[in-house]
């Protein structure tokens, strides 16, 4: 890949795991000293940020896109963005789902009105862009479906080419958008960890940029673009807790990226606490935090759970979700799939989200941290949902477990109907 200019605003991009800073450029996804566990995080000039970007400006820019931000993005000026509109979701107050759930101010954040569906888009977005600066012309990655998906789509939308490594029992609904937008599509006969393995390999051999999530360090900068919305669609207050399904764990230290952003430029006087919320059968990050044990060396687990979104055996960025989690004073909370599940219906009829299983997820996690008062009645909590119960309508319906009845077109069928609904009801 060709090297390009980096962005004026950054200053290096610093391994997590032993500090040393490299330029933009200087590596292309990780830091050598430590192979593909050297993630890396991208370090700004604040000073410079701030001389062009303020609450202040944005709320002048008629932007509806997370390239409102583009200032605090690692782009350089003239990079085309996709031809989609990513960003700027809804923000939406429940007070019905507050007040079933015993709290005073609750909101949604729905990122299931993505262009493809899921949170995934910032980051695909973002991913497509910083491949032109790289001259490539081929992206890769590997996927349980979301983030395929969004690639797919984004690289649709910027006549790109795109090769998609999922595991063979990613939902048909999420392979079949890979197929309407023309990716080229590998089912791996076997796991998610296993397709992200095979992908490393492939861009490696042939040279393709990759996308991977824990893996490219801008992949966190896209997604952090949801906590700068979450706060500017409050006014600038920043809430108490936000509640996110964790699989990898680059959703949530995007969050934390995009809080500490904001924080550092005096746009808000205090980081929410980030509470990230993984299935029983996915629960590497959470066993992680409760051992207080190295995320590094923590043997990886067999990973299995509806919420197919969420489910990573090694989470690849796992160690900024921890510093996530551990730097906000938030929690890891650990549910069942039959609570996720039965999130989905729960969230849908008292807010009119409709969630896939990882989606529903921090509605199951709310429920939990109440449970063990990791939540006090009268702070505000915002849900973030990830992806749409379009792409996984199985799990839905399993969810829901009931059948509509089939009725003849007559009035007559129909009042015999609602008598055995009424009489069902009342049994």
């Amino acid at each position: 890949m060709n090297k390009t200019p980096r962005p004026d605003h950054i200053t290096g991009m610093r391994c997590t795991i032993c500090g040393k800073t490299y330029l933009p450029g200087e590596v292309d996804y990780v830091c050598p000293d430590h192979g593909n566990e050297g993630i890396l995080d991208i370090e700004y000039d604040y000073d410079a940020i701030g001389r062009r970007i303020s609450p202040q400006s944005l709320a002048q820019d008629r932007t509806c896109s997370q390239w409102r931000y583009r200032p605090l993005l690692p782009v350089l000026p003239d990079t085309p963005a996709p031809a989609a509109s990513v960003g700027w979701t809804p923000l939406y107050e429940t007070g019905r789902l507050a007040k079933s759930v015993g709290l005073g101010t609750l909101y949604v954040k729905d990122d299931s009105r993505q262009p493809t569906g899921s949170l995934k888009d910032r980051a695909s977005a973002l991913a497509v862009m910083k491949a032109r600066e790289a001259g490539a012309d081929m992206i890769t990655t590997a996927s349980t479906g979301n983030a395929a998906a969004a690639l797919a789509g984004m690289c649709a939308a910027s006549d790109m080419a795109c090769t998609i490594f999922v595991p063979r029992s990613a939902p048909r609904a999420k392979v079949a958008q890979l197929l309407a937008y023309g990716a080229r599509v590998f089912l791996v006969d076997g796991s998610y960890d296993d397709a992200f393995e095979l992908c490393l390999k492939a861009a490696r051999e042939y040279g393709w940029y990759n996308r991977n999530t824990g893996f490219n360090p801008y992949m966190a900068e896209g997604k952090k673009t949801a906590a700068f919305e979450i706060c500017e669609q409050l006014g600038w207050q920043c809430p108490d807790a936000v509640f996110v399904g964790v699989g990898d764990g680059c959703i949530i230290s995007g969050l934390h990226k995009g809080f500490m952003d904001m924080f550092r430029l005096g746009w808000i006087d205090r980081l929410p606490r980030l509470m990230g919320v993984q299935a029983e059968g996915s629960d590497f990050l959470y066993r992680c935090w409760k051992e207080g044990a190295d995320p590094v060396t923590f043997p990886a687990i067999r990973a299995h759970t509806v919420a197919d979104s969420i489910s990573a055996g090694l989470p690849r960025d796992r160690r900024k979700a921890l510093a996530a989690v551990n730097g906000t004073g938030g929690a890891f909370l650990r549910v069942s799939d039959e609570a996720i599940l039965a999130a989905i219906p729960e969230l849908a009829r008292a807010s009119g989200v409709f969630a896939e299983p990882a989606g529903a997820s921090p509605l199951a996690g709310l429920h939990a941290a109440l449970d063990r008062d990791l939540v006090a009645g009268d702070e505000t909590c915002v849900l973030l949902v990830t992806g749409s119960g379009l792409k996984d309508v199985d799990a839905t319906i399993k969810a829901c477990d009931a059948e509509p009845p089939v009725i003849a077109p007559t009035l007559g069928a129909l009042e015999d109907a609602l008598d055995n609904t009424t009489r069902n009801q009342e049994s």
